[in-house]
């Protein structure tokens, strides 16, 4: 048995879980596993985090703790050992938005403006004042991974404008913002009400950001493709309810672009660097978000640099990012 099975099952065997029977769940981009552990018809999960692959289990579950405290579905926490890295959640359920719609693709409008709910809910609770603030700044350097690691370019220029565009139309970072906010991460629980229906998950890198990152983050996803229609009707619901003032669309365009500049420099270190080739089928769909939003007019300058920096991810380009 492997050092982590033995640290896991010491874990257990102080719970009510020891003699559970554990399924492994499919994993993220990251170095968690998560297992689901059952006996007749009760399950809980365990997420396995391992401090030697530098996790940290701490702020997912303050994360969780404020998120339950005001009424979302997060996952109770039921057992955390941090220095193991270990932690038992309640589980929210097996459906979540991408099995759902593939099974009932008629519900993709209801789905998304409950997801949309959560966030203008989210709007109104202040965000911890120990989280990182994605300021005009902070968003131009997250981006440079895209030099690093997909472009192999320097970025100085790219990155420049992009702080200009962030100054003029997302300048403020004042809402909470979970953001890993797409369709694997949300539970679709049908048989609950109100904020209760959408299942929250994956939000350890939660911080502080404008107004309507993780609108973008949803309506932008890597591994989902959006009805345009469904997206704009969300985008209109969204900025109704918020009252945002100037460009909203604008704003929320730049934050698009923003994020999938860095999941495209994310994506290319998985596969060149970790050794996921598997991430190379998300690529072209980044892409595509980042012309989408780099097509509002507000963003002619930013687009400029984009374009003259990053190439787009033709099968020859993909190529050669694999190890």
């Amino acid at each position: 048995m492997s050092d982590r099975g033995s640290a896991i099952d010491a874990f257990l065997d102080q719970t009510e879980w020891s003699d559970w029977t554990r399924t492994a769940l499919a994993g993220d981009a990251s170095a968690r596993r998560y297992l689901r552990l059952s006996k007749g018809p009760n399950t809980a999960i365990l997420m396995d985090a391992p401090p030697t692959n530098d996790e940290d289990t701490t702020p997912f579950v303050e994360i969780a703790q404020l998120l339950t405290t005001h009424g979302f579905a997060a996952p109770h926490i039921l057992a955390h050992d941090p220095d193991k890295g270990l932690v038992m959640l309640s589980d929210l359920g097996a459906s979540d938005y991408v099995r759902w719609l593939a099974k009932n693709p008629g519900d993709e409008a209801m789905l998304y403006k409950a997801a949309a709910d959560v966030l203008l809910r989210l709007e109104t609770i202040p965000p911890p004042a120990h989280l990182g603030r994605m300021t005009p700044d902070v968003g131009a350097d997250m981006v440079a991974i895209v030099g690093t690691h997909y472009s192999k370019s320097n970025t100085t220029d790219l990155q420049q404008e992009l702080r200009k565009a962030m100054t003029n139309f997302a300048p403020n970072a004042s809402t909470l913002a979970l953001r890993d906010y797409h369709a694997e991460n949300l539970i679709w629980r049908p048989d609950k009400d109100d904020l209760d229906q959408v299942g929250l998950l994956d939000f350890q890198d939660a911080f502080t950001a404008p107004a309507g990152y993780d609108l973008a983050s949803l309506l932008r996803d890597a591994r989902r493709d959006i009805s345009t229609a469904v997206a704009n009707d969300i985008i209109d619901y969204f900025a109704a309810r918020t009252k945002a003032e100037g460009n909203f669309r604008a704003s929320l365009a730049c934050l698009g672009v923003q994020r999938n500049l860095r999941i495209l420099g994310v994506f290319a270190r998985l596969v060149s660097v970790i050794g996921k080739p598997r991430y190379l089928q998300f690529m072209p769909r980044v892409w595509g978000h980042i012309l989408q939003d780099l097509q509002n007019p507000a963003l002619a300058t930013l687009k400029q640099a984009v374009l003259d920096t990053v190439p787009a991810p033709t099968a020859d380009h993909l190529q050669r990012l694999k190890p």
